[in-house]
């Protein structure tokens, strides 16, 4: 995690170097952590949404997802469109990091369950206007990519009505996230004048 971008949107350059350092993150993540734990995600049997697991079920943010298009943005090794293709959903997986989409392809494989997955930043997918139902992004694209490029594009990916959902850590965790660390019990940074953290 690094400063935030005082002045909103980010460049092109910062939007490239910003990808670049989270791939280069990830695939770091993925041999360390991600890829292990990929085949326990995919197993699941219920949806569930972040760090503490609630289930779907309880929080009903979904709702039947049977026969939608569905786009997930940073979908890491895309057990949550796994999930969703579980559930009747058509989900294509976008992210930016090889070596996730390798893992989510490699459990594709194991479990039979397929969808297409494609390489790219949520900031600029290369898939048509208004071809979804829904965008979701569950710590993805929500959590690591530019909110005033990332938003419009899943706004530009939706069909009129369709719906975003996304979960991300809290204004209070990133107000007390230091640029390198754990996050603290106190505020490391100020709200005002805060844009992308990334």
């Amino acid at each position: 995690m690094s400063s935030p971008e005082s002045t909103g949107a980010a460049t092109p350059e910062a939007v490239r170097d910003s990808v670049a350092a989270n791939v280069a993150q990830w695939t770091k993540q993925n041999t360390e952590f991600t890829d292990p734990s990929a085949r326990r995600h995919w197993a699941a049997g219920e949806i569930s949404w972040g760090v503490f697991s609630i289930p779907e079920s309880e929080l009903d943010c979904l709702g039947e997802v049977s026969g939608l298009d569905v786009v997930e943005l940073g979908c890491g090794t895309a057990y949550f469109s796994a999930w969703l293709a579980k559930r009747g959903a058509k989900p294509v997986g976008v992210d930016p990091t090889p070596a996730q989409l390798a893992t989510a392809r490699r459990m594709q494989a194991e479990t039979g369950i397929a969808f297409p997955l494609v390489e790219a930043p949520a900031e600029a997918v290369p898939l048509p206007d208004a071809g979804f139902d829904l965008a979701l992004s569950e710590y993805g694209a929500s959590l690591w990519a530019d909110p005033a490029k990332w938003i419009p594009e899943a706004g530009r990916l939706l069909r009129p009505g369709g719906r975003l959902v996304f979960l991300t850590n809290s204004i209070l965790v990133y107000l007390c996230a230091p640029d390198v660390g754990a996050v603290s019990e106190q505020l490391q940074r100020p709200q005002f004048g805060m844009g992308r953290i990334h």
